[in-house]
């Protein structure tokens, strides 16, 4: 008697026999699952895609962990901090940054941009001149060789790695008084592009320079940093070495984690993966309602039947659940379905690149299992509550024409 109930559900939903209607909205019922189930899944795919890919992004602006100071730009007693840097041996490698809003202008045109000055050992952290898709990376035998983000250099029009055209930068100075001439107003210098790289939202009008030019520019002592960018030999454990250097730092010193100076950028993204999450949870729950009435249809066209197995001693608890196994198979074989189409839409995608966010660039899409399990539990739950709920008929329902 245990296994009578869920063996005549299986044949209610794989017999070939019986009422067409019960059939084709059985199958409906699959089908809708089916799509709703891979429609989440290719969504939520392109989210974890989208998450790598804005990764990647911003990889070459903020470090593993970054120290500034809370007293000022400028990060007092510097050799202090750079001996306890160096005595950690999580520590990989790190870099000294100056980054400040500048003029910049080439024959007659002018634009802001943000110079970010840089030590040699920059791209021990952030591999920015990898990125470099014309020209070359400053060879720091010269403060005023830069690279230039793409955008800028377009606009401006800078002639790039060539020593007849420089363009000029200008950083205003700082202070109070009268202003009797032009040197009052702001320091400047010539500047030679040598290589340029491609932007984005976070790296858009950016100047990269050897960190002496930022120096110079702002009239600050040989070897001073606003941050220092930090890479670690294992990135997951930015959170205790932050901890840890915050102890032996001391006071008047912040770091933050990669994540954490992209907080907000981060909330956006988390806040729109939620709400898509939530919409397609939605559609699921919507969907299940084909499931409630694949079930009322079942109920209706087999109650002679029910009747004649009331009859014969079958047990009405056996027979709800003989309702309500019908429910998890539909369930089941949707959510199986879908997720297999949902994986090959998204291997289809990853092979070809067929659709496109922008011109050029594809849809990115990241098959995880954390996906498999978030949509297979979503559509679950909707559909075992439609199947337990629809299927708790009375003994009077079936026994009273």
């Amino acid at each position: 008697m245990k296994n009578i109930a869920f063996y005549i559900a299986s044949r209610y939903l794989l017999s070939k026999k019986g009422s067409t209607a019960v059939t084709f909205i059985t199958w409906l019922a699959v089908g809708a699952m089916t799509v709703a189930v891979a429609a989440m899944f290719v969504i939520i795919s392109v989210f974890s895609g989208l998450e790598v890919f804005n990764q990647n992004l911003i990889s070459n602006l903020h470090a593993d962990l970054t120290v500034k100071s809370t007293s000022g730009k400028t990060i007092n007693d510097l050799k202090s901090v750079t001996k306890i840097l160096n005595k950690n041996k999580e520590i990989l490698h790190y870099s000294r940054v100056i980054e400040e809003k500048v003029y910049l202008n080439y024959n007659g045109k002018g634009d802001i941009a943000y110079l970010r000055g840089v030590d040699s050992a920059y791209i021990k952290v952030n591999p920015i001149d990898t990125a470099i898709f014309y020209g070359k990376y400053p060879s720091f035998q010269y403060s005023n060789e830069v690279i230039m983000e793409n955008s800028l250099d377009i606009r401006l029009s800078i002639p790039v790695d060539t020593i007849k055209d420089f363009a000029t930068v200008f950083m205003p100075k700082s202070g109070t008084g009268i202003i009797n001439k032009e040197e009052d107003i702001y320091n400047k210098k010539n500047i030679m592009v040598t290589g340029v790289f491609p932007g984005n939202d976070q790296l858009n009008n950016y100047i990269i320079a050897p960190i002496e030019l930022s120096e110079e520019l702002l009239q600050l002592p040989r070897k001073s940093a606003y941050q220092i960018v930090i890479k670690l030999q294992n990135p997951e454990n930015a959170d205790k070495i932050k901890s840890d250097l915050l102890k032996s730092l001391g006071k008047n010193i912040e770091i933050k984690t990669k994540q954490e100076e992209n907080a907000a950028f981060w909330k956006m993204i988390n806040t729109e993966k939620l709400f898509i999450y939530l919409i397609f949870g939605l559609v699921i729950f919507i969907t299940t309602f084909n499931l409630a009435g694949a079930i009322i249809i079942l109920q209706l066209d087999k109650k002679e039947q029910a009747k004649s197995l009331i009859s014969l001693g079958f047990p009405l608890s056996h027979l709800r659940k003989t309702y309500f196994y019908t429910g998890i198979l539909i369930v089941v074989l949707g959510v199986i379905s879908g997720l297999l189409l949902g994986t090959a839409l998204c291997l289809f995608q990853q092979k070809t690149e067929l659709f496109k966010a922008v011109e050029n660039v594809p849809f990115p899409v990241r098959i995880v299992a954390k996906n498999y399990f978030t949509v297979a539990a979503t559509a679950s739950l909707f559909g075992i509550s439609i199947s337990w709920f629809f299927s708790k008929i009375s003994k009077d329902y079936i026994t009273k024409s």
